[in-house]
């Protein structure tokens, strides 16, 4: 297996040093993976949370991750689809920049991704794939640090779509392969 995956299964129950919630501002807890993680992590989690006082969109904080089998939580908040014209690919590229970067600050070795902005928050499931892979490998690309990167999608549908993208992006060379 390579620096970089993609596969289907529940994001709280990843054994990666970190994970990453598809959070909201507030980064208090909310539906989707979001919910999920914070029940998953307990009581403590929020409360580390409030201590944040929040996260502006497309930045990262980072948490202890409590009761989850991840050491840590990188919380983002992604961007809402608004059509696509109120810089919403920036803001999710930035999403995965951050967690990525505040990965090998903190010096964490693996880290698993969701779908970030494609549950409630509307983004378009092509189109996020397209956005986030190209941040991903990016960032692989140019640092050794995290050793494994992997988008836990919680749908065989979502991981199709995931899969096609790269492929359309980096199959094509060795160089793009991590």
């Amino acid at each position: 297996m390579g620096r970089f995956s993609i596969l289907v299964g529940d994001i709280t129950q990843s054994d990666a040093e970190a994970i990453v919630n598809a959070a909201n501002e507030s980064l208090l807890g909310g539906s989707g993976v979001d919910g999920a993680i914070h029940r998953a992590a307990g009581p403590e989690l929020l409360a580390e949370c409030r201590t944040l006082h929040g996260c502006p969109t497309g930045q990262a904080k980072l948490t202890k991750g409590y009761q989850l089998k991840a050491r840590y939580v990188l919380h983002t908040p992604g961007p809402v689809w608004q059509g696509g014209e109120h810089d919403e690919a920036a803001l999710l590229a930035s999403c995965y920049r951050s967690c990525l970067q505040l990965a090998e600050e903190n010096g964490i070795q693996s880290v698993d991704f969701p779908c970030i902005s494609t549950g409630v928050f509307g983004y378009p499931a092509a189109q996020a794939a397209s956005v986030s892979l190209r941040a991903i490998m990016d960032f692989l690309r140019d640092h050794d640090t995290p050793q494994q990167v992997r988008v836990v999608c919680h749908t065989e549908e979502a991981a199709k779509v995931l899969r096609q993208m790269y492929n359309f992006w980096f199959a094509g060379t060795k160089a793009d392969r991590l």
